[in-house]
């Protein structure tokens, strides 16, 4: 409880944490707030109902609060007019990332009538936000306030995705991440093959563990490759994937 875990992707698709995340949370019974912005409903379901998840339910019961970006931006942009009192949580399109903040912070405020274990907010992805037109430092407070907010206050927990390349020329993009990096307590980094691709090997993942966060220690890195499959994920050291042994 109250950690912050950033997951970080180059020359791969690093989603495949974010399913894992929410239906790890889900099954644990924890209040979630997804914040979805690179995909619909209907795409995070599919995978769910693989993993075991019935995501409709979960909002039924009050369990999950989604938020379909794409969704909400057209509405914003070229839909019907936001009824009175009820601003878009992408209010930010046209100033800041205030009302994204109040609508992560109302959908995990504790509530006398339900007894979910511990909030978490879900963001796929953070770098959306750079795109839709919220500057590096709006994207950094946001961060900043829902950290403090659900992981110091309610003792919750925070994930966040974000995309990221060693030779992008997407700077503002760039700042954000390394900025993450310095405060995360845990960061999991998928990265693609250098050797491009693999049938038996998808990619590898680094694990760093912020040790050097609280203590006089120095963070703990672990290196593994993966295979994803239909509804689960393998993991292995480094030379010993099925095409090897």
């Amino acid at each position: 409880q109250g950690k912050f875990t950033l997951l970080r992707d180059t020359r791969t698709d690093g989603s495949f944490l974010v399913h894992h995340f929410l239906s790890f949370y889900l099954k644990a019974g924890c209040k979630v707030c997804f914040v979805a912005l690179l995909q619909s409903f209907s795409h995070y379901s599919i995978v769910a109902q693989k993993l075991g998840v019935n995501l409709a339910a979960a909002k039924e019961q009050g369990q999950l609060v989604f938020l379909e970006g794409l969704k909400s931006c057209l509405d914003l942009l070229f839909g019907e007019e936001q009824q009175p009192g009820q601003p878009s949580p992408l209010q930010f399109l046209s100033c800041d990332l205030r009302a994204l903040f109040d609508f992560v912070r109302l959908s995990l405020a504790p509530c006398d009538s339900a007894s979910w274990k511990g909030p978490v907010l879900l963001v796929d992805d953070l770098s959306v936000l750079l795109s839709l037109g919220a500057t590096p430092v709006a994207v950094l407070d946001f961060i900043h306030y829902c950290r403090v907010s659900v992981c110091c206050q309610l003792q919750g927990n925070v994930v966040v995705l974000v995309h990221s390349s060693e030779d992008s020329e997407d700077e503002e993009n760039e700042l954000v991440v390394n900025s993450l990096c310095h405060h995360s307590d845990l960061i999991l980094w998928a990265q693609g093959l250098a050797t491009g691709f693999c049938k038996d090997v998808h990619g590898q993942i680094k694990i760093i563990k912020r040790l050097s966060l609280r203590q006089a220690e120095q963070d703990l890195v672990q290196i593994y490759q993966y295979k994803i499959q239909d509804r689960n994920v393998t993991f292995f050291a480094p030379g010993l994937s099925a095409a090897v042994l």
